[in-house]
């Protein structure tokens, strides 16, 4: 429902905006139209500019030259009237036969808002009279009985806001009666969307406007549907095989690290036979411990690996880890410090105690297997807010930047080693992200504040693990 207020909204914006542009559109095109006829001289400007370009002469009244031009180029006509007895003194050639050659009063004051015989009159006062100019018929238009009520002038932009404002909820109630029935449609298209990015297939009434749209996403519903299938046909082959594989080479390898077990311990053979012993025996303790992780990360990535979920304290299963580690440093070349909150505050969650044990070896020994020469090594559990956060983080050689990137963001299972380039299974961080992830939290990487590598496992105090 949510997409569709939101489709509903962006209609209602687009008709909004459509009318405002075509709102200032018009006003704009009025504007220009009305500063058109603005540029012309007003009538009135050239009844007083011709009133004082009249000038009395022995032998009548005179106008300037360019003055007569104007008016004959416009074809408007002018008189002088006596203001005593409203007689004409003086009139341009173009005079109609129907101005009279005397004035009444009445007459008079018909010619300040007026017309006579349909051409519009404009007067101006003068030392000399009154002057009258009159225009050819059409050019102008004249209120000749003005009379506006004051309240309806005052009220005048309330109206017409007014006005306004019924046209656009006309508008808009126009626009939603007319699109109810699309908006109808919108819906059922939008949820079937959504089921597409799940493992629901669509499965939409193909009718109304959008039955071509509909269509088509059953049918992509449809070919996602297989695909998926197909895709966890093709996964569970996958975890399949790697157990298997992982079974099929256990059993050999336990032979193979029997007899060279025995080689190396057998007095009887050269030493340099036992020491080759020796190297087959650590090589394939590599071999057991790749096979292992590869097996539990497949179980973890594709939900197979059982939790046994029970109240697990934090504080002492780390602290149990810690102890361990020191006890397998026996030359001392990894010192560790443990800090956690007091014994009132165990840090107690459901979670699996043996994963988190296994999350919590595989960042020491990470440490340990980046810094052959020794590091310090801080390990840390505290509560911040809703979560509870195990940092490991030592002052060795570190990660760089890129490494930083890539460990975070990457689903990666192969690693370079920077001191001799050659690659390596990183499985180890992986299963502790996956651990974390298994139990609702998460792990993040980055650079210790003590020069080295650093690693923190956050899990939510009330989260119960799936």
């Amino acid at each position: 429902m949510k997409e569709i207020a939101k489709l509903a909204g962006r209609f209602l914006k687009i008709l909004l905006l459509s009318f405002v542009l075509l709102l200032l559109l018009n006003a704009a095109l009025f504007a220009l139209c009305l500063g058109s006829y603005a540029t012309e001289e007003s009538p009135w400007t050239v009844a007083q500019e011709t009133a004082q370009g009249l000038a009395k002469e022995a032998d009548g009244f005179s106008l300037p030259a360019a003055l007569r031009e104007k008016l004959a180029s416009q074809r408007i006509w002018a008189v002088l009237v006596d203001n005593a007895n409203l007689q004409i003194l003086w009139h341009t050639e173009n005079v109609p036969a129907s101005v009279p050659g005397v004035f009444t009063a009445a007459e008079i004051a018909h010619l300040n808002n007026g017309y006579i015989d349909g051409q519009p009159t404009f007067t101006a006062d003068s030392s000399l009279g009154l002057v009258v100019i009159g225009y050819p018929q059409e050019t102008y238009w004249k209120l000749t009985h003005p009379s506006w009520n004051y309240t309806l002038i005052k009220n005048l932009p309330l109206y017409t806001l007014t006005l306004l404002g019924i046209n656009v909820a006309a508008i808009l109630l126009i626009y939603l009666v007319a699109n109810q029935k699309f908006l109808r449609s919108v819906g059922p298209i939008a949820e079937g969307i959504q089921r597409l990015s799940g493992t629901e297939p669509a499965l939409l009434a193909e009718q109304g406007l959008l039955s071509g749209l509909a269509h088509s996403i059953n049918e992509t519903g449809q070919v996602l549907q297989r695909q998926r299938a197909a895709l966890q046909k093709k996964e569970t082959a996958r975890a399949n095989w790697i157990a298997g594989v992982s079974h099929d080479i256990r059993t050999p390898l336990s032979m193979v690290m029997g007899y060279a077990s025995q080689m190396a311990e057998n007095g009887a053979l050269d030493a340099g036979t036992r020491k080759k012993a020796l190297v087959i025996l650590k090589q394939s303790e590599k071999m057991r411990n790749l096979i292992r992780d590869l097996n539990l990360t497949t179980k973890l990535e594709y939900s197979m690996q059982p939790l046994s979920c029970a109240p697990v304290s934090l504080v002492s299963l780390v602290r149990q880890v810690v102890a361990d580690f020191l006890n397998l440093d026996i030359e001392g070349k990894y010192p560790l410090e443990f800090s956690a909150p007091d014994g009132q505050h165990p840090c107690t969650i459901q979670a699996d105690a043996g994963l988190l044990r296994r999350a919590m070896a595989n960042l020491l020994q990470n440490s340990m297997a980046h810094n052959e020469e020794g590091c310090h090594i801080w390990v840390a559990v505290r509560q911040e807010g809703e979560f509870y956060r195990v940092v490991v983080e030592d002052d060795g050689i570190g990660v760089t930047n890129a490494q930083i990137e890539a460990l975070q963001h990457t689903p990666h299972y192969m690693m370079c080693d920077s001191d001799d380039g050659q690659q390596r299974h990183g499985l180890g961080l992986l299963i502790v992200r996956q651990i974390a992830l298994a139990h609702h939290g998460e792990c993040q990487v980055a650079h210790s504040a003590h020069g080295g590598f650093r690693a923190e496992i956050s899990l939510p105090v009330a989260g119960e693990p799936l």
